[in-house]
């Protein structure tokens, strides 16, 4: 088994992360494994995919190392969110832990989200002088309005499950004894329901909001590419592994 095994046949195909040992942080051989589980034509028996990982966290984002991320790594995340998000039949994210950074993005890209209660949800970038860019933050915009997008991006301290389903912004929030019973009863629920409905709907959905990727927005790709270029950025990473506070300076 690799770093994302897949398992399943029938109704149902799960998609584990496994690697449990760095909190489910994603690295390119993740992201590739993801986009590769993603990409196939799902089998005619296939009804809906569980998203779920190992260990206690769900996944804490994109794996940064002293330089910051990896050549290649923005187009590639991007690339991996809209190609689980686009795979035609539901997906359901089960989060049994903290979801940070890119790990939210991750659960949010999927169809439905059922979590612990008590798993924290967090967008951290501004803490670690960072950002997301247009096609990531439209994505918090779309799940969680404007006020919540400014309170999960902006500020970037940790929400728990509990609220953010209180807000509508994920299916369920359940007590960690109740969490695979609960996902169960999403996943049957769906499994049971016609298949060609279920790719309409969700095809019809996605459309509903693709409009937004044709604004013109080179402005704001030039505005994200001056914040990863910056020695804040390196600085911001830098403190987060050598877990300090950060010492920005606008440059």
């Amino acid at each position: 088994m690799g770093l994302v095994d897949i398992a399943g046949a029938g109704a149902v195909r799960t998609v584990t992360l496994r690697r449990p040992e760095k909190r489910n942080a994603l690295n390119a051989a993740m992201m590739a494994a993801l986009i590769e589980a993603f990409t196939a034509e799902p089998p005619a028996d296939e009804r809906v995919t569980v998203l779920r990982a190992e260990g206690p966290a769900f996944s804490a984002g994109l794996e940064l190392s002293s330089d910051g991320l990896e050549d290649g790594a923005e187009d590639m995340v991007v690339r991996m969110f809209d190609t689980v998000q686009r795979y035609p039949l539901p997906v359901v994210a089960r989060v049994q832990g903290p979801a940070i950074a890119g790990g939210c993005e991750l659960a949010l890209h999927c169809d439905f989200v059922v979590a612990d209660a008590a798993a924290p949800f967090g967008m951290p970038v501004a803490q670690i002088g960072v950002t997301t860019d247009w096609f990531l933050t439209k994505k918090i915009m779309e799940t969680a309005g404007l006020p919540m997008a400014r309170e999960l991006l902006m500020l970037g301290d940790p929400i728990p499950a509990s609220r953010l389903h209180e807000l509508g912004l994920i299916s369920r929030a359940v007590p960690a004894a109740e969490l695979d019973a609960a996902t169960d009863a999403v996943v049957q629920r769906l499994a049971a329901n016609a298949p060609l409905s279920m790719r309409a709907l969700k095809a019809q959905l996605l459309k509903q909001v693709s409009h937004i990727d044709a604004i013109e927005h080179a402005d704001e790709d030039a505005l994200v590419a001056k914040v990863f270029a910056a020695k804040d950025a390196r600085e911001g990473v830098a403190a987060k592994i050598e877990k300090r506070p950060p010492r920005f300076k606008g440059s």
